[in-house]
């Protein structure tokens, strides 16, 4: 089987892209079949790839590609998370999806119709620029129908308190692209951006903790990859200051579903995005997210439903890729006929 390495900016890692049709439907032949890939990008030096996206063409009329993603956790080859999503490997698949042909070829203005298998969430993501080896996107995350803001709370309020190291902690408890538990800075002690972004192992391991006690509050398993944890704070200039963990480390700037869920937390009274944002003078509408890495733009709108506020769809824009190669992998060569792999690796 071929596999398709892309890298979007501002990720953690390169993803790992699949064709999903030639792997397992059963979930535990498909870990094993992974665990063994895995292996072997290890001894090939490319043991840093912790995404795996298995994609295919869509077979309902409104979209164009079914996605599902597998988070491949550090600790072992076997260790895997399919509990949540990745935006940014939602755009490495629709390059790779290009470039294996169950896309049509990437040009300016066209649209993907994306349906993630993980949580049912609805992404069209517009190329703003196709080149060779890059493209540029503005991806949408459209709620339809819309969905009210009470939904998007993990807990049912805006805030809950987890114990952690032996104390409570106030967090929001957040749903949108990926579940997210949000911490205000002042919570952890901080009063600046400048100690948010500190490389502090000690903040990194506290945000760890708090991230563990959320997952067992929810009855997930605390050593797998979601929730996903960030601190926020009102930065300057109108702008939110996050700053996230992923897998295994820093966040090196935020997720595109964390944007998306910022901008969605944003919109719920009493959240701590939404007090980062009022005291930030967050306008509504258009959020400016400020990370150790740089700035992300995300736009949310939301309309007056019968019985309370809803949304409608979130817009992270600017989101470049870079496709980094593709090449058969050894363990899964039996899953895809010799002609094939032999035509698909010599394609680009």
């Amino acid at each position: 089987m071929i596999g398709h390495v892309v890298y979007a900016h501002g990720s953690p890692c390169p993803t790992l892209v699949l064709d999903a049709r030639r792997l397992p439907g059963d979930d535990e032949q498909l870990l094993d079949r992974l665990s063994s890939a895995r292996k072997w990008l290890d001894a090939a030096g490319a043991g840093h790839v912790l995404k795996i996206a298995l994609v295919e063409p869509s077979p309902h009329p409104l979209f164009d590609l079914d996605y599902r993603f597998v988070q491949a956790l550090p600790r072992s080859p076997a260790a895997f998370d399919l509990r949540g999503s990745c935006g940014h490997s939602v755009l490495s698949s629709i390059v790779a999806g290009a470039e294996s042909g169950l896309l049509p070829r990437l040009t300016p203005g066209m649209r993907v119709r994306v349906m993630v298998r993980n949580n049912g969430d609805h992404i069209v993501c517009e190329t703003a620029e196709a080149r060779r080896e890059s493209a540029l996107f503005d991806v949408h995350f459209v709620q339809s129908p819309p969905t009210p803001l009470s939904e998007l709370l993990l807990a049912g309020s805006a805030t809950t308190t987890v114990e952690a190291d032996g104390r409570p902690v106030p967090v929001s408890l957040v749903s949108m692209g990926n579940p997210y538990v949000f911490v205000a800075a002042s919570a952890l002690g901080l009063s600046s951006t400048a100690e948010l972004f500190a490389d502090d192992p000690r903040l990194f391991d506290r945000l760890v903790r708090i991230r563990r006690a959320t997952a067992r509050l929810l009855g997930w398993p605390a050593d797998g990859a979601f929730p996903k944890v960030a601190a926020v704070m009102a930065g300057a200039g109108g702008r939110i200051a996050v700053r996230a963990v992923s897998v295994p480390g820093w966040h090196p700037t935020i997720a595109l579903t964390g944007a998306a869920c910022v901008a969605a937390a944003v919109r719920i009274e009493g959240t701590a995005p939404w007090i980062a944002a009022q005291q930030a003078g967050v306008p509504d509408g258009t959020v400016d997210i400020v990370t150790s890495g740089g700035l992300s733009s995300v736009t949310s709108a939301v309309r007056d439903g019968v019985h309370e506020p809803e949304l409608t769809w979130i817009t992270v824009r600017g989101k470049r890729t870079t496709t980094l190669g593709s090449f058969p992998i050894e363990p899964l060569a039996s899953l895809q006929s010799k002609e094939i792999t032999a035509c698909l690796s010599l394609s680009r």
